[in-house]
């Protein structure tokens, strides 16, 4: 598990089965539930440094679609549905894609 040094194990186990079911995932309980909210900024960045499989400094909408695998390689993509809400939610300047503080507001607000 990439977080494993970041995250109790327990904790994303408990946060993932609780958005198993296609469009039940929400972003602020997820959060939440996993440990991530509560980390430092620092922490939190270094979690917006996996998500960003890319390395470009951005996380963007493909990215997102894989969010929770980046927990657990058997974790299911996000719907479209669910990909478009976690993307508006975090890009809060509308370019598309979410920059990491944006990505560390989001998870803070929780």
């Amino acid at each position: 598990m990439a977080f494993s040094n970041l995250l109790s194990d327990a904790e994303v186990t408990a946060a993932l089965d609780a958005c198993k079911a296609a469009n039940s995932f929400d972003h602020k309980k997820f959060f939440k539930s996993c440990g991530l909210s509560a980390k430092s900024t620092d922490e939190v960045k270094k979690a917006f440094d996996i998500i960003d499989q890319d390395h470009s400094g951005f996380i963007e909408e493909d990215e997102l679609k894989l969010f929770l695998q980046n927990f657990s390689s058997g974790a299911r993509p996000l719907t479209d549905t669910e990909t478009q809400a976690f993307l508006k939610a975090g890009d809060t300047d509308g370019d598309g894609k979410i920059g990491v503080q944006e990505f560390a507001t989001m998870v803070k607000k929780t």
